[in-house]
């Protein structure tokens, strides 16, 4: 049995070190008969939340579901709104229809769900009869009849006057010619007509009387005339008035059969009734144009650009509420947009070139978002936040206030807008928008929080290995055995950091478990076992390890110095992670300290160059305070020492480093040397106790692969802090290292207790008068404080002397401290 003072007293059994998991653990051979999971697990404060969220009326209460991707935490909320939305009943139709009187603003249409599609398909029948109708209806022989009797009462009114000047042109011997176009006079003489030569050989008296009289008869012809443009407009007012009879007659049986049959859908019949009054208009110009003949191609294609509704969304009544995912959640995704068509260089739109988003599409439902997505989009966050603050979905550009297009485009009528969003995000922007933006929790109001751990028990643990058999069950792969769902859970435990939770970040597992399959699919087993498990695990490892093997090959040739026996002053190894890309790993570090006299104080180098960050300055400061909070409460602290991270080249932060900095500080104080064996980790408070850090599984592993690489002498260990061993979850290498005694791990609660192992010597506690023995590390260390505060003391005593034979300093505090020096 260890010596009660021994530092044996502080290491860790092999058991305490991994989790607790066995095939023991689970009542069966393979997860074949296993009943698969439903629901998710170990998540029931986010289910409740989801569940308030969801059964709420209320505006504002949109929902922020937050926890880290691979939780399942997007596929779940899907998957649990599609079943809810099947419960609620489908929301109205929206279509867009020509608005006859402003073209710029087409008409906004509401109908019940699925009705928008069969007043599509109505008026694509309408357009149809019409063009079967028209202009075959204007030849029907009641209509030509009607037309010709328009056309002959004209033409004998015109006759009338026409013939009227002939008799008279004829009395005065002149004769009337007309045609299509023009009407002229010509001379006659006996009868006959002359020609130009003929008239020219007339006698000048004649020829002038005959100049007169044709002028004479022309004055006749236009007074005669005079009324044409008269008899014009009534005569096209009656042939107008018979095309909008005719037209009208033909049109009846077209739409009444539409207005009765939606005569109880508000706006419908106010529609049909200005369409049919536009219909006057488009027959005529469209289908009745004689002068411009088109194919039936043409007209229907420019009957469908004026009278076709623009299906906007549409939902089958049966369905329920719409669930939509925007994965590319822009301006135009969200709110629709308005496309254009380049007509011989010009760009033209009209209301067929309105286009949904999926605001749209999940109106009367369900809209998740994710919000890192979101909030990179310009202009998205806050036109989103004004629709569900309004209600009202208006289609606009997003440039158009700030004067960057110029093109007349359309403004289509609001829509009511009633939904519900999802914003799916991590912890970070929840926290940031709460802090940053004011509106956000009015509007979000319902907070869905996934946790990233499962507690660890009986019943966790079953759910577990249901979990993995319906992944299974969906993948198609084959069973698991119970010691391959062991080895899962360990890992799942590994992820967690944690001997007591498991990881909810799913997804991880379940790569792990594909990447399983594809091992055991080489070899055509029955069961995925244990070792596919292991297997996969190195083949992950081994893809990601480069940088993590370089440095260790760096430690190896003294390329990077890190002793891992003997003993030194002023150095120790200390514990540190690094993070490359989605991988992490540990590696030791060389941490130097020196001291002397001084007035300084604790100078961290890694700040003064600008590579320490905030939290990593922060713990260098706190040794300052536990300096003199445990040895310099009787006289001032006279100290100037540096700290350094030998042969680091990066940003460095995190506080974790402290106390390997705090024992390395007291080590090149005192001058006692320390175990170079030992490398260690945990941050410090300013009295002294030893706290909790992350990264405590890679950061063993890291220090022992360098350890076991060159020899394990059964002196090697780390210290850790004692609150990190509910984190210890080692890899197996390890657990039986220190099963045989090669390697050790020491758990610690105070800085003493980490010098206590590093020093190997006794390091002294305070007895009632606050005194340490001598020999003891914190005695020697309170001495060699004094002898610095005695020091500096003197010497500025001394300089204080000589200041004041110098007369810098003022010998009086009557005087004052702003004196000049005076020879």
């Amino acid at each position: 049995m260890a010596n009660k003072k021994s530092p044996d007293r502080f290491k860790l059994p092999a058991s305490a070190i991994h989790t607790f998991i066995t095939d023991k653990d689970f009542p069966f051979a393979n997860t074949s008969k296993i009943k698969p999971f439903v629901g998710i697990l170990g998540q029931d404060r986010a289910i409740a939340a989801l569940h308030f969220g969801v059964g709420i009326p209320h505006s504002g209460y949109n929902l922020f579901v937050m926890g880290e991707s691979g939780t399942g935490r997007s596929s779940y909320v899907l998957e649990f709104l599609q079943r809810e939305a099947k419960r609620k009943p489908a929301p109205p139709d929206y279509i867009y229809v020509n608005n006859f009187n402003e073209l710029r603003n087409p008409i906004t249409l509401e109908l019940p769900p699925g009705e928008g599609q069969v007043l599509k398909k109505d008026i694509d029948q309408l357009i149809d009869n019409l063009l079967a109708t028209f202009p075959a209806v204007f030849e029907h022989p009641s209509y030509q009849q009607q037309k010709s009797n328009i056309e002959l009462g004209f033409n004998q009114r015109y006759d009338k006057a026409i013939d009227s000047v002939e008799l008279a042109a004829h009395k005065q011997s002149v004769a009337l010619y007309r045609d299509a176009t023009t009407i002229s006079f010509t001379p006659m003489h006996d009868g006959k007509t002359l020609d130009e030569v003929e008239f020219a050989q007339l006698p000048e008296i004649e020829r002038e009387q005959f100049h007169q009289t044709i002028g004479q008869l022309e004055e006749l012809l236009n007074e005669s005339l005079l009324s044409l443009p008269q008899w014009k407009r009534e005569s096209n007012d009656k042939l107008r008035k018979l095309n909008r009879q005719t037209i009208n007659r033909a049109l009846a049986p077209l739409i009444r059969p539409l207005k009765e049959k939606y005569r109880k859908i508000p706006g419908i019949t106010h529609y049909l009734e200005q369409m049919q009054e536009q219909l006057h208009t488009i027959v005529v110009e469209q289908l009745a144009d004689e002068e411009t003949p088109r194919t039936d191609a043409e007209k229907k294609t420019a009957l469908n650009e004026l009278l076709s509704p623009n299906l906007l969304v549409t939902h089958i009544p049966e369905a329920g509420a719409p669930v939509i995912h925007e994965s590319h959640p822009s301006y135009k995704n969200l709110f629709g947009r308005i496309e254009y068509i380049n007509d011989q260089g010009t760009m033209i739109t009209n209301y067929q070139q309105i286009c949904p988003g999926s605001l749209h599409k999940a109106n009367g439902g369900y809209l998740i978002i994710e919000a890192d997505k979101l909030l990179t989009e310009p202009f998205v966050w806050e036109a989103l936040k004004r629709a569900l603050k309004d209600k009202q979905l208006r289609m606009e550009s997003a440039y158009a206030d700030l004067g960057v297009i110029n093109t007349i485009t359309l403004s289509p009528a609001v829509i009511p807008l009633n939904m519900k969003v999802i914003l799916v995000g991590t912890r970070e922007i929840y926290y940031l928008l709460e802090e940053l933006d004011a509106d956000f929790r009015k509007m979000f109001r319902v907070l869905v929080d996934f946790d990233e751990r499962i507690p660890l028990n009986s019943e966790s643990l079953e759910a577990f290995a249901a979990l993995m058999q319906t992944f299974i069950n969906r993948e198609e792969y084959r069973p698991l055995s119970s010691a391959a769902v062991a080895r899962l859970a360990n890992h799942s435990a590994r992820l967690i950091s944690s001997k007591y939770h498991l990881s909810a970040r799913f997804r991880d597992i379940f790569d792990l478990l594909c990447e399983a399959e594809y091992i055991r699919s080489l070899t055509d087993e029955q069961l995925i076992e244990e070792k596919h498990i292991e297997q996969a695990l190195t083949a992950q490892e081994h893809r990601t390890n480069r940088i993590s093997l370089r440095i260790r090959e760096q430690m190896l040739d003294d390329t990077i110095i890190i002793n891992t026996e003997g003993k030194s002053v002023g150095k120790v190894n200390g514990l540190t992670v690094l993070d490359t890309g989605n991988t992490s790993f540990g590696t030791p570090a060389r941490i130097t300290a020196t001291v002397f006299p001084g007035s300084q104080g604790v100078v961290d180098i890694e700040r003064e160059v600008n590579l320490g960050q905030s939290i990593h300055s922060k713990g260098v400061m706190i040794l300052a305070g536990y300096l003199g909070y445990m040895y310099a409460r009787h006289f001032p602290l006279a100290i100037s020492a540096n700290i350094a991270i030998e042969q680091s080249y990066g940003f460095i932060d995190g506080d974790s480093a402290s106390l390997a900095e705090l024992c390395c500080l007291i080590s090149a104080l005192t001058r006692i040397p320390l175990h170079q064996c030992f490398a260690l980790t945990g941050s410090v408070s300013q009295y002294g106790d030893v706290q909790a850090v992350g990264g405590v599984n890679e950061k063993i592993e890291g220090f022992f692969d360098l350890c076991n690489i060159r020899g394990l002498n059964h002196q090697q260990g780390v210290i850790i802090p004692r609150s990190n061993v509910k984190n210890l979850v080692l890899k197996k290498a390890v657990v039986n290292a220190v099963e045989d005694n090669k390697f050790h791990i020491y758990a610690v609660e105070t800085v003493n207790q980490a010098l206590e192992i590093l020093t190997g010597r006794d390091v002294g506690h305070q007895d009632s008068r606050g005194a340490f023995p001598a020999n003891t590390v914190n005695g020697i260390a309170i001495a060699k404080l004094h002898e610095m505060a005695v020091a500096a003391t003197i010497n500025g005593n001394d300089t204080l002397l000589k200041n004041k034979q110098k007369k810098i300093i003022p010998s009086s505090p009557a005087m004052g401290n702003d004196h000049e020096s005076q020879d």
